[in-house]
C-alpha cells in the first residue's frame, strides 16, 4: 500500500509540473513557475536573485559588473510578456535572443571599443530605465553595437512607464522584425537580423563599488509567459 501511495503522489507531481508548463487558450507557456529557478541559470556578474511572492526578484550588489538570470533554452520566433516593478534608482532589462560568449571578447559601441570577459551576456534587450530619461521599452544591444531603438522620439511610450509600479511588457519578434511595448504603448518597432535566436535573461545592471547607487535595490518580475511563432 505505501508503495502505491508513493507511485500515486510522483504522479500526481507530474501531472501538476506538466501542467504549470502546459500551453495556454491563447498559445503562451510560462517561464517561470512561480516557485523557484528551474530552466534558469545565472550568468556574468553575482547579483543575488530569489524567488519570493511568485515573482522573481533580483538585487543589487557592488563590486560585480551587469548580471543576468538565463533561460536555459533558446528561442527564435515568439511573442513574450511579463510584468515588473522596479526601484526608482535602479537599471534594469530583459534580454531576449541573447547569447553569452564562453572566451573574452571585443565590442565597439557608440564608436568605442570595450573588453568583456568570459561568461558575459550579449545581444537585445529590452530596456527598464526608471530614471528621467524615460527609455523603457526601447531596445539596446548589450555588449554588443548600443542603442538601436531608444525613446527620444516617443514620448508616448515614455510616458507609458509607470514608475514604481506594476508594468506590463511585451516583446514581439518574427523573422527579422522585432517590436516592443510598454503598458500597450508601442515602444520600439524595427528589423533587424544579427541574431535570430537565442537565451532570455533577466537583467540586474552593475552599479559599481556601491559609491554612487546604493546596493540592495531591487526589481522583480512575474506571469513570465511566451508564445513561440511557427
Amino acid at each position: 500500500m505505501k508503495s502505491k501511495t508513493i507511485s500515486f503522489c510522483a504522479a500526481l507531481a507530474a501531472l501538476a509540473f506538466t501542467t504549470t508548463f502546459a500551453a495556454d487558450k491563447d498559445g503562451f507557456k510560462p517561464l517561470f513557475n512561480g516557485k523557484n529557478l528551474d530552466g534558469w541559470e545565472q550568468h556574468s556578474g553575482k547579483a543575488e536573485y530569489r524567488v519570493e511572492d511568485g515573482a522573481v526578484v533580483g538585487k543589487t550588489v557592488a563590486g560585480t559588473g551587469n548580471s543576468f538570470l538565463c533561460t536555459t533554452k533558446k528561442y527564435g520566433d515568439f511573442i513574450l510578456e511579463f510584468e515588473f516593478n522596479v526601484a526608482k534608482e535602479m537599471n534594469s532589462g530583459v534580454q531576449f535572443r541573447s547569447e553569452f560568449s564562453e572566451k573574452d571578447f571585443e565590442a565597439e559601441i557608440n564608436g568605442k571599443k570595450k573588453k568583456f570577459p568570459a561568461d558575459r551576456v550579449f545581444g537585445y534587450q529590452y530596456e527598464i530605465d526608471p530614471s528621467s530619461r524615460a527609455y523603457t521599452g526601447g531596445v539596446y544591444d548589450e555588449a554588443r553595437r548600443g542603442w538601436l531603438a531608444d525613446l527620444k522620439e516617443n514620448e508616448a511610450a515614455r510616458k507609458a512607464f509607470k514608475n514604481g509600479e506594476w508594468n506590463q511588457a511585451r516583446i514581439e519578434c518574427k523573422g527579422d522584425h522585432i517590436q516592443t511595448f510598454i503598458n500597450g504603448v508601442k515602444a520600439a518597432d524595427f528589423k533587424d537580423s544579427m541574431t535570430p535566436k537565442g537565451i532570455i535573461a533577466l537583467q540586474v545592471h552593475g552599479i559599481g563599488d556601491g559609491k554612487k547607487k546604493p546596493a540592495g535595490e531591487e526589481v522583480r518580475w512575474r506571469n513570465i509567459r511566451i508564445k513561440e511563432l511557427k
